[in-house]
């Protein structure tokens, strides 16, 4: 069976994943905004860690409804961004299409299936560096390990032809039966460093060769596994100090909120933040340190928006 795929959110993971179906010929189609005119002329090109390549002609749109209906939907907008999605994905979707989340943070597949009660849900976790350095120009630089994992419907065949299709195109995908998991272990590695890299102004070495932030990164960290087997996912005592020598091999790096704060683009606080603070309040866990790392991100958020206004 030959899917087609549509990218929403053609940035450093959406070009990243979309590129490398593209260029093992599957058929890939990219919703672009503001490089649509740049990549119509130029193409697409990614640096990786796997090898240079360059697509000259991908299938790009401005706008969804010019796109066509595909069996897969690879959402990879900031999660800020997914109030925009009830107006995309409409003319993209046949009553067998899947839509993956490839995004950050907790809850994001029930806001979706409330609003698409009809269409197969999945999430996705990347486990990877890219990012775009420029118009129609993505740099790879570590790692690219997809996990995914159903939230609802009945797509686990297709599921695994996505697998598959990934596989085939030299990106390692794991499939998952726990969604929730997969969910809270990212977040043990994305809450302290896309936080603290904003808050201390510090890359993702500083932090972890520093001594009191280290400790600090540690706290957290288990702080989100305390939370998350509260909430009920799988997650085992050597996970944090995993994550920990996994950072240390680590080039060094800003994710993704310090680059949208450098940026004055909207962090995604609430996702990565707000919401695993509540679900797991819920549970009867509170978040201290987290909450303290919102409060402080939520006060960077307010002063950066009121400086620019």
């Amino acid at each position: 069976m030959q899917l087609k795929y549509a990218i929403i959110g053609s940035g450093g993971i959406g070009g990243l994943y979309g590129g490398f179906l593209a260029k093992s010929e599957h058929e890939v189609h990219f919703l672009l905004r503001s490089d649509y005119d740049f990549v119509k002329q130029n193409g697409l090109q990614i640096d990786s860690v796997k090898g240079d390549f360059h697509l000259s002609s991908p299938n790009v749109y401005k706008e969804a409804s010019a796109m066509p209906v595909c069996d897969v939907v690879l959402v990879c907008l900031k999660t800020i961004q997914n109030k925009i999605l009830k107006d995309l994905l409409p003319s993209i979707l046949h009553k067998n299409s899947v839509v993956i989340l490839v995004q950050n943070g907790l809850g994001i597949e029930k806001e979706l299936s409330d609003i698409f009660t009809n269409v197969s849900v999945a999430g996705a976790t990347a486990f990877v560096c890219t990012t775009k350095v420029g118009p129609g120009h993505i740099h790879h630089a570590e790692y690219g390990t997809l996990t995914i994992a159903k939230y609802c419907g009945d797509c686990d065949m297709i599921l695994n032809q996505v697998a598959d299709d990934f596989i085939n195109a030299g990106i390692q995908v794991n499939l998952s039966d726990d969604l929730n998991s997969i969910r809270w272990k990212k977040l043990v590695w994305n809450i302290p460093y896309n936080g603290l890299t904003v808050v201390l102004n510090a890359a993702t070495d500083e932090l972890t060769f520093n001594t009191a932030t280290r400790s600090l990164v540690i706290d957290l960290m288990n702080e989100v596994v305390d939370a998350g087997r509260i909430c009920g996912a799988k997650i085992s005592d050597s996970f944090v100090s995993k994550m920990i020598e996994m950072t240390e091999k680590m080039t060094p790096y800003s994710p993704s909120m310090r680059l949208d704060y450098e940026a004055r683009r909207p962090m995604e606080i609430q996702t990565m933040y707000t919401n695993p603070i509540k679900i797991a309040k819920e549970k009867g866990f509170e978040m201290k340190k987290t909450q303290m790392l919102e409060q402080q991100l939520r006060f960077i958020s307010d002063t950066q928006q009121t400086v620019k206004e």
